[in-house]
């Protein structure tokens, strides 16, 4: 595993092996068996690019209402339990007895992106946004704290985690583009994105 820091992000590429990847690309299955995977609006009226579901006591929606969290599916179903598995990622790099509360799941096809944003629906900003890459490799622009500005970027790859965490917390970030076909993990390609974060 290498660690890397950027704008206050702690990158730990490659801090899954394969079989924990193994592991828990088995459980994100049977978490979108429970709350199929959707694609939701922008508040503008436009679908985004990328699919998504949720696992914990809170999903991720948004609508022509705007972005936030709800307590049940679209279909109006509860959301599955977090895995333990993906929890155990949380357990190993945040400290204190805190849990995550949602588990926001994203797909990502070759052509999917995602806009910079920040992270900031969220009640309280002083705990993490913890970030799992699994699948085809994802170019990670990290921006500021307002929009505009000069930013870097970063290959993500399957099994890199990242901290979002004290300064980067509230930093704008995206995703410009996907390699398709850099990782075999996902039958027919594709990148899964997984961020765990407190919402109360």
């Amino acid at each position: 595993m290498t660690r890397l820091t950027i704008r206050g992000f702690d990158i730990r590429k490659g801090y899954l092996d394969a079989e924990r990847q193994g592991q828990i690309l088995t459980a994100v299955r049977s978490v979108v068996r429970a709350a199929p995977m959707f694609s939701p609006q922008t508040p503008f009226g436009k679908p985004m690019s990328v699919r998504m579901t949720s696992a914990g006591r809170y999903g991720w929606f948004s609508d022509a209402s705007g972005y936030r969290y709800v307590d049940r599916h679209p279909r109006g179903t509860e959301w599955p339990a977090i895995p333990e598995s993906v929890l155990a990622i949380w357990s190993e790099l945040v400290p204190g007895p805190q849990r995550p509360d949602c588990c926001l799941v994203n797909y990502y096809e070759d052509r999917a992106r995602m806009g910079l944003h920040q992270d900031r629906d969220e009640a309280d900003f002083s705990w993490p946004v913890v970030s799992v890459s699994l699948g085809d490799d994802g170019l990670f622009r990290i921006g500021n704290l307002t929009r505009g500005g000069k930013t870097e970027s970063i290959w993500l790859e399957s099994g890199d985690v990242v901290v979002m965490g004290g300064a980067a917390r509230l930093t704008y970030h995206g995703v410009d583009r996907i390699r398709a076909g850099s990782s075999t993990l996902l039958t027919g390609g594709g990148r899964i994105n997984l961020t765990m974060r407190v919402v109360d």
